[in-house]
């Protein structure tokens, strides 16, 4: 029944089941602690040059005129 929303029933259930009611609550936990707003969000300065530098390399050729 993999893939399918009572296979998914049944794993939850044994996971529960081997490692305890908290399972989902300590793995979406690490999720949380692990996540951390860097990069583009926090400097919007830098994510207008990378744009831009991405933005001059063109994989599509020049334009041509019909």
């Amino acid at each position: 029944m993999a893939g399918t929303k009572a296979g998914g029933m049944k794993a939850a259930a044994t996971n529960k089941a081997k490692y305890g009611k908290e399972f989902y609550a300590r793995i979406g936990k690490k999720g949380g602690q692990n996540g951390h707003t860097g990069g583009f969000a926090a400097n919007p300065a830098l994510a207008r040059v990378a744009g831009a530098k991405g933005g001059r390399i063109s994989r599509r050729g020049p334009a041509k005129k019909a």
